[in-house]
């Protein structure tokens, strides 16, 4: 079956089974290979509705080497772009996408041609907030046509809800998430390249998300909003960019921009390699800015997402996460407001700070260190783990299953836990 979307056309076989013997290709089970990427292509062999749990099949857990984690990590992602052609099919036709109750709608335009990797992606959101449908929705016309990239998808959705905070709730997060995934593989996005901007109320929420979920784009940039009560930590690998009228006063929100400036400004001089931001405050401008903030869109495209920093500063928002860069907790613990600061250098890993005691997993691949080695995590003078982490197909797994981000995929865990301090 062919559909078209956007002037691309995209091929999806309808047999899922056919479809992964297509992908994975027509030998199953070499001979050459070691017995784990064997089993796991004959698991992946199986049509995905009979397939039993693969965190609960013995070969998930075997220990593999670099070339056999890169072989099954192949097989995993051709596997999950197969089936998520067939599943989030509709979504993609209808423009819509759901979280339990919550449904986003999105309209978008492709511009250029893609650069080398895939093209870039742009999630543009409207203004409005506590106020009717009807002047939400005709908020969501106006940003599907306010900025123009000149390469790229420009995607503006539509706010699940029409209360003030509508774009920074906790459905935010799972729904831009499933949207970014649907985009990498529909219209050939570079998980590299994602961009988040908003105006207004979208400001907003870009103050609120960016933050929480820093390790998601390659860059941000927030018009006219108020962060609430946010806070610029997680953003030490992200650049941010802040844009508002220097007569915009309402909730202070020309002052308070200057004041995150500062706070950027206070956190770059303290940690040189991080928080890359940049402010303009159009001292003429009110609310609306006459559209000289569009400068963000070139600004951002020169940003690539970088997943594997050296440095991760890790804050809880009110809306907590799971994971986070090459980290991940127990998001049942997680609380607001709770701090990790961790460093990476060589076959060392520190924990520089942490703000209460906490289970912490660190993720690696062989693009982060020698994991043919032994590492050394450490927290002051405490040893908390050292030895040769494992690579196994069941991290690759899940590291892929929890966001559907290529990028994202790592081939090893260290599960420990911080305690307050240094």
């Amino acid at each position: 079956m062919l559909f078209k979307m956007n002037g691309s056309r995209n091929k999806v076989s309808l047999p899922l089974c056919v479809t992964l013997v297509a992908c994975l290709g027509s030998s199953f089970a070499k001979a050459s290979e070691p017995n784990a990427v064997q089993e796991l292509r004959k698991w992946l062999k199986q049509p995905a509705e009979q397939r039993e749990a693969l965190p609960e099949q013995d070969f998930a857990g075997v220990a593999l080497s670099k070339a056999e984690a890169q072989v099954c990590q192949d097989l995993l992602w051709k596997d999950h772009v197969a089936r998520a052609k067939l599943s989030h099919l509709e979504a993609m036709k209808s423009k819509s996408i759901k979280f339990g109750d919550f449904e986003m709608k999105f309209d978008y335009k492709i511009f250029g041609k893609p650069q080398k990797g895939g093209r870039s992606l742009y999630i543009s959101m409207h203004g409005g907030g506590g106020a009717p449908k009807r002047v939400n929705d005709q908020q969501w016309e106006n940003q599907k046509r306010l900025y123009a990239p000149k390469e790229g998808v420009y995607l503006a959705p539509r706010a699940p809800t029409d209360t003030w905070n509508m774009w920074h709730q906790g459905y935010m997060d799972p729904l831009l998430d499933q949207l970014i995934a649907n985009l990498v593989i529909f219209e050939n996005v570079n998980p590299e390249r994602v961009y988040l901007m908003g105006y207004s109320a979208g400001g907003d929420g870009v103050y609120q998300l960016a933050p929480r979920m820093a390790d998601r784009f390659a860059a941000a940039a927030m018009m006219a909003g108020h962060p609430n009560e946010a806070s610029p930590l997680g953003l030490r690998n992200l650049p941010f960019a802040l844009y508002c009228g220097g007569q915009d006063s309402a909730y202070n929100r020309n002052k308070i921009a200057e004041q995150w400036g500062e706070k950027l400004g206070g956190l770059q001089a303290d940690d040189p390699k991080g928080y890359v931001h940049r402010v303009k405050i159009y001292p003429n401008k009110g609310h609306w800015m006459d559209r000289e903030d569009a400068e963000a869109v070139p600004w951002m495209a020169a940003f690539v997402r970088n997943t594997t920093p050296d440095k991760v500063v890790w804050r809880q928002d009110n809306v907590t996460g799971g994971r986070f860069y090459w980290l991940a907790t127990d998001k049942s613990q997680a609380r607001a407001g709770q701090m990790v600061s961790i460093e990476r250098s060589g076959q060392e890993i520190t924990v520089t700070s942490a703000s209460q005691k906490m289970p912490l997993s660190v993720r690696l691949r062989d693009d982060m260190l020698d994991l043919d080695q032994p590492i050394k995590l450490v927290q002051g003078t405490a040893t908390l783990f050292e030895g040769k982490p494992k690579r196994t197909i069941q991290t690759l797994a899940k590291t892929l299953e929890e966001r559907g981000d290529p990028s994202g995929i790592f081939s090893a865990e260290i599960s420990v836990e911080v305690t307050p301090g240094p």
